[in-house]
């Protein structure tokens, strides 16, 4: 019988999406040993990339134009299969949908991603059981705050005047009221898909960790944190009781405050990888597979903390299936990965070019991969029980 490989990889961020990864090794795959049976599942952890990931296995995509991380308007899709919704942060107001690229520290809005919750909410066909929000990605620093506005929370300035655009706004903040926004989400399971388990204010909150990913300089990020933190006071004093745990509880600094927003609305913060192997149905792939090739754009000491190969590959070792890499770079020695992965293998190995801004390039790449997985590991027949090998050295 032939055997059963599935490619299962999270996208090559500035080159690949995952879906064009898994089909670049499985070129290769095929092309080394073309007997095998490939199963593709392109995957996500709730950054950029989520909702095309859940379309590519079964959900169906719904277009949305709402308001973007500066004002002007962006078209997004969400993603639904039956009763179930998901609402991708990073298409709505991610750092990939900024005007020419220009940064916003201060003023950049989540406002897009509550009028997307409210077109999702308001569907005619009916309420959806569960939205599931992906948290990351995103260029915004406002706590939510823009979110809560567009489903009717009322942030008030002192002459009554609407608070913001964005984190640097929230300084003028008179009330904060959450009005109606609570309401909407009566009988709806909010789940909020991160593995940022920072909270919103302090030297590890949303503004001091990812404020300078997204243009703030330090004046920015004391200015950012300070206003977050009047945010969480005037909610207190407004009857949001339990808003200054919320902002210290894991997550909530997760996409510049949307988890902490999210969870003032009921939301249960899941780990991103783990949720989105089960939503994009993994566990029914690896239960047929015979080998995994998993990898993402950057293997390094992060991804050790459960990102989504590492997550992949423990679900494939409980079931005795090994799982080998292939990464747009690692940055890890054989030592820390020979306990997820059978081998690893970094473009960066293979070229001195720029392969990260080359997704030609890249393809070709990952194809010669998938060859030299096929030959070294299918068609050898080697079991593995070797030491690992690792073709990003060391």
């Amino acid at each position: 019988m032939a055997a059963s490989v599935l490619i299962a990889p999270d996208k090559f961020k500035g080159s690949l999406s995952a879906d064009e990864v898994a089909l670049a090794l499985q070129r290769g795959l095929l092309e080394g040993a073309p007997h095998l049976r490939v199963d593709r599942l392109a995957l996500a952890d709730g950054g950029e990339g989520s909702v095309a990931a859940a379309c590519s296995a079964g959900f169906t995509a719904r277009e949305v134009t709402v308001t973007g991380p500066t004002g002007d308007p962006v078209t997004a899709a969400v993603a639904v299969r039956g009763r179930t919704v998901l609402v991708e942060a990073a298409a709505i107001c991610g750092l990939g949908v900024l005007p020419g690229g220009r940064t916003a520290p201060l003023t950049a809005t989540s406002r897009g991603v509550g009028e997307a919750i409210g077109h999702v909410l308001a569907d005619p066909a009916g309420t959806p059981d569960t939205i599931v929000l992906a948290l990351g990605g995103v260029a915004t620093t406002d706590g939510g705050a823009g979110l809560l506005q567009a489903l009717g929370a009322a942030l008030h300035r002192a002459d009554g005047s609407l608070a913001g655009p964005g984190g640097g706004g929230l300084a003028g903040l008179r009330t904060a009221g959450l009005g109606s926004a609570r309401d909407a989400f009566a009988g709806v399971d909010l789940v909020l898909a991160t593995d940022v388990d920072n909270p919103l204010l302090g030297p590890r909150g949303a503004a001091a960790v990812y404020g300078p990913q997204k243009g703030a300089g330090e004046r920015d990020v004391r200015r950012l944190d300070a206003a977050l933190g009047h945010f969480v006071r005037r909610l207190e004093a407004d009857g949001a009781t339990g808003a200054a745990a919320l902002a210290e509880a894991p997550g909530a600094g997760a996409a510049g405050g949307l988890g902490f927003a999210g969870m003032l609305l009921g939301g249960r913060v899941r780990p991103g990888a783990d949720y989105f192997l089960t939503l994009l149905g993994a566990d029914r792939l690896l239960d047929g597979s015979d080998l995994v090739v998993t990898g993402e754009g950057s293997l390094d000491e992060q991804s050790l903390s459960g990102k989504l190969p590492v997550a992949l590959a423990r679900r494939a070792g409980e079931r005795g299936v090994p799982v080998h890499a292939v990464a747009g770079r690692c940055t890890l020695p054989a030592a820390r990965t020979a306990a997820h992965f059978r081998s690893v293998q970094a473009l960066t190995d293979l070229t001195d070019r720029d392969c990260a801004r080359d997704s030609a390039l890249s393809a070709r790449l990952l194809a010669q991969c998938g060859r030299a997985l096929a030959e070294r590991w299918i068609m050898s027949g080697d079991d593995g029980d070797d030491e690992q090998e690792d073709a990003a050295g060391g």
